[in-house]
């Protein structure tokens, strides 16, 4: 009972950090709105300009940011449970790379300005045949060793393509766009960005979330979950469809946004019962409210040009990481 009461506990927190970083991801922004003008719109009489800064700015805005670092947080904290290691996260097997080597595609040779559907369609394609060449380099192995190894072969070729197109880019202006897009963003996106992306993102949270007691019986070993009747072979199938369609959905809208799925878990796990079920819906909710929040931080810090959330959450992955890998370190 009390175990249930400190997860409702947890989980009853995260939700209200999320719900706070969504109303500052809605009304704080690097435009001042007063609150009597926003408070105007959400009762419908507010003005045009009004309107189009919360409504069809803001508001999508604040739900790519949720939705993808719910997907982030979670694909990290089924990595980790999967493939028992602390290090997990979604580049881990390729998938985040194959995907913005497929938008990187659609803005090199110009598909993304024949409809604003081809960018992300192709970053999704893209993780998809990532998730193929796992499979082809890993064989039936069960092995996460093997896994991680064709995963890192994967990544690294896709990150070689990214390289070589900005390489050979023919003008500055290609290589400028690319390189903007790699610094990951939620600036500029629209209600077109959240219904494509939000159905590959919510079929690749279902697939991770199904398997919390398999993951839970990986932590005995392989033969272990075996004799406890689970299909591994089945249980990878998901993880991998799960990491491919949903990474892919959310990189492809937000381009490259890393240490998400790293750290959250990491932060959540000391406040659970370290069970990798435990932790699977937990880093989903806290994914959302840290990435919203450090989106929200991206508007308000005083510069010139707005910074890129894929480098604000690098500054603050590093320094959490490592402070909690120095108290955590004796344990996993």
């Amino acid at each position: 009972m009390r175990t249930f009461s400190a997860r409702s506990l947890l989980i009853g927190a995260l939700i209200l950090a999320c719900v706070v970083a969504a109303l500052l991801s809605i009304f704080v922004g690097s435009a001042p709105l007063p609150f009597a003008r926003m408070a105007d719109v959400f009762t419908g009489h507010g003005d045009p300009i009004a309107r189009t800064i919360l409504i069809e700015l803001r508001l999508p805005r604040a739900l790519l940011g949720l939705s993808v670092g719910a997907m982030l947080g979670t694909a990290g904290a089924a990595l980790q449970g999967y493939l028992r290691n602390p290090l997990a996260e979604p580049s881990v097997l390729g998938a985040s790379n194959a995907a913005a080597l497929g938008a990187v595609i659609a803005l090199y040779f110009g598909f993304a300005q024949w409809h604003p559907a081809i960018l992300p369609l192709m970053a999704i394609a893209f993780a998809i045949i990532a998730l193929v060449m796992l499979f082809a380099l890993a064989g039936h192995s069960e092995s996460p060793l093997t896994l991680i190894l064709a995963g890192i072969a994967v990544g690294t070729l896709a990150t070689a393509g990214v390289s070589l197109a900005l390489n050979l880019s023919p003008n500055p202006f290609a290589a400028m766009e690319i390189t903007t897009w790699l610094l990951g963003s939620l600036e500029d996106r629209s209600f077109s960005h959240v219904w494509i992306a939000l159905p590959c993102i919510a079929i690749g949270l279902i697939l991770l979330l199904w398997d919390g007691r398999a993951l839970d019986a990986l932590t005995l070993g392989e033969d272990g979950a075996r004799a406890m009747g689970f299909d591994l072979g089945r249980i990878r199938l998901r993880l991998l469809l799960g990491v491919a369609i949903g990474v892919g959905g959310a990189v492809a809208v937000s381009g490259a946004i890393g240490f998400v799925g790293l750290i959250v878990p990491h932060l959540i796990r000391p406040l659970t019962d370290r069970s990798p079920s435990a932790v699977l819906l937990p880093s989903a909710i806290a994914g959302a409210a840290l990435l919203t929040l450090a989106d929200v931080l991206v508007r308000i810090v005083p510069t010139s040009n707005e910074l890129k959330l894929g480098v604000v959450m690098a500054f603050l992955g590093v320094p959490v990481f490592l402070v909690h890998l120095m108290r955590e370190r004796r344990l996993w």
